[in-house]
């Protein structure tokens, strides 16, 4: 046996890829990524699902519960679960409409107020503006907007029902799905991919029960700053901006407009959104050096570039699907690149520059 592994070794030499190998397969896949976006969307959540329930099918099974049932029950829990999240923000989202008559008022007067500023500043009478807002609003057209909405409206309730049932093939045929990728590696490397496997799914699974609970003390700490300095459905907009954070840097920015905004709208004041952004602020300077670490602990480092280029190009090739999944994906990639001496280049790559001194 000995000897069989020492041959292989010589036939199989380790070997460490260089930068343009790299750039050459990060084309490659880009290409395959963006042409093949309606199968690898819905196949890439249904992968980090049962990244998810694996564990608990796992437990489930050991307990002398069939394959099937116990993959049906995990899916079942889960669902419960994003339902009764789901039917939470509903009734926050019912509650903000109920007051949309007295907020819809207050823009049409704040729009007013808008025009009298630009009438004596630019010297823009009311019918100037009418006419430019109509020319400007003339260059949308309403049916292909219509038509874009409806395919999105349609693929992704087609999504909803395809992930589940992904997922769960993904979970019964496990087994053979990893049997299938021992077989495209030689035998001495099994070992190391069927850890580099089992760690990559336990990895994920800790990060995500750690992101749970970041979301929900991010969101309720935005909760409670928002009701100190008096915005209205401070639940609503919290947790909100607390999922948004998902996406690193840019979803808090996109979540803080709209409390900003009905802020600005129902005080007329520039403190009150000022008072929004001082919130947020400290609450993100809370999850990044307290919430975070005491939550997930020890996680991949990737530095901020890589991460905004990932972010940019996840948004390019698959919309805002993209902007969610690469992020795990490339941590992901990372982890293998740490255990595999052949991409140790992709891994210092990828690296903070804090470990750079452990890579050869």
């Amino acid at each position: 046996m000995k000897e069989i592994l020492k041959i292989e070794n010589q036939v199989n030499p380790k070997r460490k890829l260089s930068l343009l190998e790299i750039l050459q397969y990060i084309v490659f896949l880009t290409v395959i990524l963006y042409f093949g976006r309606t199968l690898f969307i819905p196949l890439s959540f249904s992968l980090f699902i049962s990244f998810i329930l694996y564990p608990e099918c796992k437990w489930l099974e050991k307990k002398g519960i069939r394959k099937t049932g116990a993959i049906a029950i995990s899916l079942f829990g889960l669902s419960i679960l994003i339902f009764l999240v789901s039917y939470l923000l509903f009734l926050q989202i019912a509650s903000f409409s109920n007051e949309w008559h007295s907020l819809s008022t207050k823009i049409v007067e704040s729009v007013k107020q808008l025009g009298n500023y630009v009438e004596e500043q630019f010297g823009m009478n009311s019918e100037k503006q009418l006419t430019f807002i109509k020319n400007f609003t003339n260059n949308f057209e309403i049916f292909p907007l219509l038509k874009n909405a409806t395919y999105s409206l349609s693929e992704t309730a087609f999504n909803l029902i395809l992930i589940p049932i992904l997922s769960a093939l993904l979970l019964y045929y496990r087994h053979l799905l990893s049997a299938v990728l021992y077989q495209l590696f030689p035998r001495y490397k099994k070992e190391a991919i069927h850890e580099i496997l089992i760690e990559t799914i336990h990895e994920y699974y800790n990060f995500i029960k750690g992101m749970g609970l970041v979301y929900l003390i991010v969101g309720t700490l935005n909760a409670i700053g928002l009701a100190i300095i008096g915005v209205p459905h401070p639940i609503l907009f919290g947790f909100i901006a607390s999922i948004l954070t998902f996406i690193p840097y840019f979803g808090i920015i996109i979540s803080s407009l709209l409390p900003i905004a009905v802020s600005w709208i129902t005080f007329n004041s520039i403190w009150y959104p000022i008072g929004v952004i001082v919130v947020f602020t400290i609450v993100q300077l809370l999850e990044a050096y307290i919430i975070f670490p005491f939550a997930v602990g020890n996680r991949l480092k990737i530095n901020t570039l890589v991460i905004i280029v990932i972010i940019i190009m996840g948004g390019i090739l698959w919309g805002a699907a993209g902007m969610i999944v690469f992020i795990p994906f490339i941590s992901i990639v990372k982890l293998i690149a740490d255990r595999t001496e052949s991409l140790k280049i992709l891994s210092l790559l990828l690296s903070n520059g804090n470990d750079s001194k452990n890579i050869n």
